[in-house]
């Protein structure tokens, strides 16, 4: 390992739950702002205050220690309160996206038994009508955005879109946040306990594999990815600094880093609800964040932002890129953005899953080794095993990769056949997470992420693996990202395919084709190479921003399926 680089390898957890932890930071910094909603500053002091009103509300409703209720909001205030409120009582947040479908809204309220909802009027008839399909009551409290905004904003927000919404909540079973809060009243709060292995908060997979799964996490592992995250940064966080806070809440990364590790230190949360390329570069312009976090899709937005074009960006004093893989090529590219606007700093990869919060690997800030997403948080350990195996594989060979350590998740809510597959206790007697990725070590303990192994292609018997491909594609000029998949082939058993999309200007020909096919032969074998190049403006996303890979095999393989019935008629 670098000698530039010294991280320590142990940390101390102490025995407090996520709200105690942010508590503990407001008695120390009263006065500084805990977060900042389009300018509006909330203190730690008026947070906490904040926190327990709306604890005291969901008492006098009925929630209590291991009930679940589901947050169904974006990142604004009302989101980040009643998350604390419900660890400050010991209940469990079930954390879901606000853009989710109504069948999907049913699912989860199902599936984690929430008793209650709460949700932004903006997507109230669609959790409504969830509500309706539920197999149990479930109560809605439905808050408005522009109780927290600026009066200024709050006027224009209601004229533009707010108005519309006056007549929600319109069911038997929902009330306004505003009524909720009243009806708390001075309702005692309950002694904190800490208790190691309770469930705190449910995050769920993306659902990429089937049904999303629910993922159990605990007070400790939010804390201790938090701590882990701190140390690993390397970047001393104080009073005065802020963060950029894009990534949604539902997500590990949004709420793990972007929230708790911010909130624990003492830093300020700059709360976007929504990400848009224009707003995000305003943001950065108006706000001076010093922590930036988000998908590869958010950075290589900003490189094409021209409202950028000569600001000083030097204020940026970390940039932390996670939520799927940074191309080689998309890092230069980034890299060479920050130089040119006097940022002192590079972007560094994250590597993690759900199942343990977040990141919990990530490059060091002065070592950066092509293709490495960098070394474990201290107290996480990784190895490397080869697939279908327990067997432990030497550095430099390639295998799945397992990890254990504090943030790991206790199990999928109500799926032990799942849980089991996924954490196993090895003959060390340890727990450890076989993530279903594929990579290697080096001899320093640097890791090297290669593949999802379900991503991985089989055409003619070799196992094809889209990253590397993807890699050399979006390297092009004229590429904005692309997207390798498999498609079903009666010959192959799968074809590889590729999806570009193109840069703006750029319009798709044969020749581009050839000239991609050029490129990818100095770096692919033949029978990894693409037998169809399809352009397309856009990709499809899932929630956090990733190419929705799988909606594109799915896509394709009708097509084929379609085509092979066509061509027996």
């Amino acid at each position: 390992m670098s000698e530039k680089y010294v991280q320590r390898e142990h940390l101390e957890y102490p025995e407090l739950t996520m709200y105690q932890m942010v508590e503990k930071i407001a008695k120390q910094l009263p006065q500084e702002p805990a977060y900042e909603f389009y300018g509006k500053k909330t203190s730690y002091a008026k947070f906490i205050a904040r926190i327990e009103r709306c604890a005291r509300a969901f008492l006098r409703l009925g929630i209590g220690k291991g009930d679940r209720v589901t947050l169904c909001m974006p990142n604004i205030p009302q989101c980040l309160d009643c998350f604390y409120a419900l660890n400050r009582i010991g209940a469990v947040a079930n954390m879901v996206h606000p853009l989710s479908a109504e069948k999907e809204i049913t699912f989860y309220l199902d599936i984690s038994k929430s008793k209650a909802i709460v949700t932004v009027d903006l997507f109230y008839q669609t959790v409504k009508k969830a509500i309706g399909a539920a197999d149990h009551p479930v109560t809605a409290i439905v808050t408005r955005m522009q109780e927290e905004l600026p009066p200024h904003l709050a006027v224009l927000y209601y004229l533009k879109k707010g108005r519309s919404l006056m007549k929600y909540p319109d069911g038997d079973n929902s009330m306004l946040y505003t009524a909720f809060l009243k009806k708390g009243g001075n309702m005692p709060l309950p002694e904190i306990t800490f208790e190691k292995y309770r469930t705190a908060v449910i995050l769920y997979s993306g659902g990429t594999t089937g049904t999303p799964k629910g993922i159990c996490l605990t007070d400790l592992n939010f804390n201790g990815c938090a701590l882990q995250a701190t140390e690993a940064i390397g970047v001393v966080f104080r009073p005065g600094l802020s963060c950029l806070s894009c990534m949604p809440m539902f997500h590990g990364f949004g709420l793990g880093i972007n929230i708790h590790t911010v909130l624990i230190n003492g830093a300020r949360c700059i709360l976007m609800p929504t990400f848009n390329n224009k707003t995000y570069g305003e943001a950065l312009i108006k706000k001076k964040p010093n922590f930036i976090a988000g998908v590869p899709t958010i950075f290589e937005a900003l490189l094409h932002l021209q409202q950028l074009d000569g600001v000083d960006l030097s204020f940026l004093m970390g940039m932390f890129c996670g939520g799927d893989s940074l191309s080689v090529e998309l890092k230069k590219s980034i890299d060479r953005f920050l130089k040119e606007h006097h940022a002192t700093i590079q972007v560094r990869e994250g590597y993690g899953l759900t199942e343990c919060v977040t990141a919990s690997c990530l490059t060091p800030r002065d070592d950066y080794r092509e293709n490495s997403i960098g070394i474990p948080f201290p107290d996480t350990v990784y190895q490397i095993v080869a697939p279908g195996t327990d067997d432990v594989l030497l550095p430099g060979t390639e295998g799945e990769i397992i990890l254990r350590g504090p943030t790991v998740m206790t199990g999928y809510l109500d799926n032990p056949e799942e849980t089991a597959d996924t954490l196993r206790k090895l003959s060390d007697g340890n727990i450890w997470l076989y993530t279903g990725d594929l990579g290697y070590m080096d001899e320093d303990g640097y890791v090297y992420f290669k593949q999802r192994i379900k991503r991985m292609i089989i055409t003619n018997g070799y196992n094809v693996y889209p990253g590397q491909i993807e890699n050399v594609i979006d390297g092009m000029d004229e590429v904005a990202y692309s997207c390798v998949i498999g498609v079903k082939d009666r010959r192959r058993m799968q074809r590889v395919r590729a999806y570009v999309a193109l840069m703006d200007g750029v319009e798709g020909s044969d020749e581009l084709k050839e000239k991609i096919l050029a490129q990818l032969r100095k770096s692919i074998a033949a029978y990894a190479l693409p037998r169809e190049i399809i352009f397309r403006r856009e990709l499809p996303k899932t929630l956090v921003g990733k190419v929705a890979y799988r909606l594109l095999e799915e896509e394709a393989n009708r097509e084929e399926e379609n085509k092979n019935e066509t061509d027996m008629v």
